[in-house]
């Protein structure tokens, strides 16, 4: 067995068994991250940062149980007086006095008025500021908002707390973390992303998340270059700046340019469509328009013919859009630019596009008495369900679990660039538009299954033996046995191809818009007609386009689907 296997197995027997039984289960976990990363991206890190990552390793148990409790928590600034875990094998003190002498800890960090209104209590900073605040006439009883107010003008710079409170420095202490953006990078490289957090460890130690093992190799690295850990660091810094409030305008400059790396490309995708929205916001059209032009996101190309529009240069929309025509399109992008052609058309002298003919949704109104409680889907469902024909609120749920049950070998295949570390809920380019392509046959062999009828053993069995595994496409505590076997009593194989395939077209948009019920009538004469899914609107409610456009699919393809309309009785009554 290679050695990024055999760690790889090793990790994953540890996740598998273990709980809280061990008072340091974090240090556990720190010490796996670490020690994955030294073993599989050392050559991503400088040499400092591995002697760092080795003296880390060096630390006594105690000391580096106390780093950890740090790492962990938020921000780098801490009250010595607040670290108080009772679980360390020597006294907190004598932990802080080796982090500090092995250059981890700061003991005399530079403080704003700001950290030290997050450090202290408001109790704590009416002593050291209330006859400033006297003296400018306001009393000593304001609250803590307030008080920080106030203060901002005469207070400014950053001071030690020696400085800030002469008169209880030496009772209070507080230290800095001084390897921060080390253990960021490496959480980096070890889950491919800053989104997770130490706390995933947490979760899976508690059994809150559980997920599917995935082989290991060296391609399916996040990061193959260090200058790939740089650019998502430098993408995470600008997207965090655009978060704070800062101009767009000033962010653009520092955003990377295009990337090799197909990953990281759609995240900068992703980063720019964001950047574009907050230029528009802020008044930068031109700016919103170069920065949309710059990405490859699809949100990306229909925003930037509408602010063209918006902008009255008609002639620039109409070419562009005219070029767009001849690309792929998700069924989002060829509506919106159907109702963009058809406003532009007259505005150029140009012909307007042809209608597209939809065939004509299914509809039915309810009368109902008002529910004390519950949602209009519910007062639905107890309407219209019998013995005979149960109906069940599954919205989004049901077709997506069986679709994920039924796929699940091919959602989870180790295909380099899918799956980076062992917290995975799917494959990293699920929504990317490669995602089927790259594994197409892999798709076809288990749509295979609806065909030869295997496909009912299949999901059966993916559903007791992956009870409670983490997959993007099923939710467990919506899902039951008995409701996936009347399901597929009732739902042709040819009609569940034709969702699986329509999902699959655009997983990002498809996996929403379905009706919110299902009626299932497994003995009824026609195979065909076994069940029904039922969008359900209450008053005042109207069909969303995603929805639309699934009701236009399933008529199209025979799948027997309606609109159920809900008028509340008293309401009639008072008319």
């Amino acid at each position: 067995m290679s050695e990024s296997n055999e760690l790889m197995r090793q990790t994953r027997s540890y996740l598998a068994t273990a709980d809280l039984e061990n008072p340091l289960y974090y240090l556990e976990n720190m010490d796996i991250l670490v020690a994955w990363v030294a073993n599989h991206h050392a050559d991503l890190l400088t040499e400092q940062e591995r002697s760092r990552l080795a003296a880390f390793t060096g630390l006594a148990t105690g000391p580096r149980a106390l780093l950890t409790r740090m790492v962990m928590r938020t921000g780098e600034l801490f009250r010595a007086d607040k670290l108080r875990y009772p679980e360390l094998p020597v006294p907190e003190p004598e932990a802080l006095r080796v982090l500090v002498q092995e250059g981890w800890l700061d003991s005399a960090p530079e403080l704003s008025l700001d950290d030290l209104f997050r450090l202290f209590t408001l109790a704590e900073l009416r002593p050291v500021f209330g006859h400033w605040l006297q003296q400018q006439g306001h009393p000593k009883t304001l609250g803590k908002a307030r008080m920080r107010e106030l203060l901002a003008e005469g207070f400014r710079g950053a001071r030690s707390l020696r400085e800030w409170l002469p008169d209880g420095g030496e009772t209070w202490e507080v230290v800095q973390l001084r390897d921060m953006a080390l253990f960021d990078r490496i959480r980096l490289m070890f889950f491919g992303n800053l989104r997770q957090s130490w706390t995933d460890f947490v979760l899976v130690e508690l059994g809150v998340q559980r997920f599917e093992p995935v082989p290991f190799t060296p391609e399916s690295r996040a990061f193959q270059w260090r200058a790939d850990v740089d650019c998502y660091l430098q993408m995470h810094r600008c997207r965090e700046r655009l978060d704070e409030g800062e101009p767009a305008v000033d962010v653009w400059p520092d955003a990377p340019g295009p990337v090799d790396n197909p990953w990281l490309s759609s995240r900068r995708d992703r980063l720019l469509l964001e950047l574009g929205r907050q230029a528009e916001r802020q008044g930068e059209r031109e700016l919103a328009l170069q920065v949309w032009a710059a990405s490859g996101h699809r949100e990306a190309r229909l925003k930037r013919l509408r602010l063209l529009e918006r902008m009255k240069r008609f002639d620039q929309a109409w070419a562009t859009a005219c070029q767009w025509q001849t690309g792929e399109l998700s069924d989002a992008e060829a509506q919106g630019l159907t109702r963009l052609l058809k406003r532009l058309a007259p505005k150029v002298g140009a012909d307007k596009p042809e209608p597209v003919e939809n065939p004509e949704l299914q509809a039915f109104t309810l009368t109902l008495p008002r529910p004390d409680t519950g949602t209009v889907e519910l007062a639905a469902v107890q309407h219209l369900r019998t013995e005979e024909a149960p109906v069940f609120y599954v919205e989004n749920t049901l077709i997506n679990a069986l679709f994920g049950l039924l796929c699940w070998p091919v959602i989870f295949k180790p295909i380099p660039g899918a799956f980076f570390h062992p917290f995975h809920i799917g494959p990293a380019d699920l929504t990317r538009e490669d995602f089927v392509a790259r594994r197409q046959q892999a798709f076809e062999q288990r749509f295979g299954l609806l065909a030869t009828g295997d496909y009912r053993q299949e999901i059966i069995e993916t559903f007791r033996n992956k009870q409670g595994i983490s997959n993007p496409f099923v939710i467990w505590p919506v899902l039951n046995e008995n409701l996936l076997e009347l399901a597929m009593d009732c739902i042709p194989a040819r009609h569940l191809e034709a969702l699986f395939r329509r999902l699959l077209n655009n997983i990002r948009e498809h996996r929403s818009g379905f009706p919110d019920l299902i009626r299932l009538v497994p003995e009824a004469d026609d195979p065909e007609q076994r069940y029904e899914m039922i969008e359900v609107k209450g008053p005042g409610d109207r069909l969303q386009d995603h929805q639309v456009r699934w009701l236009h699919f399933f008529a199209r393809e025979g799948i027997p689907a309606s609109v159920c309309y809900v008028r509340w009785r008293d309401d009639e009554a008072g008319a």
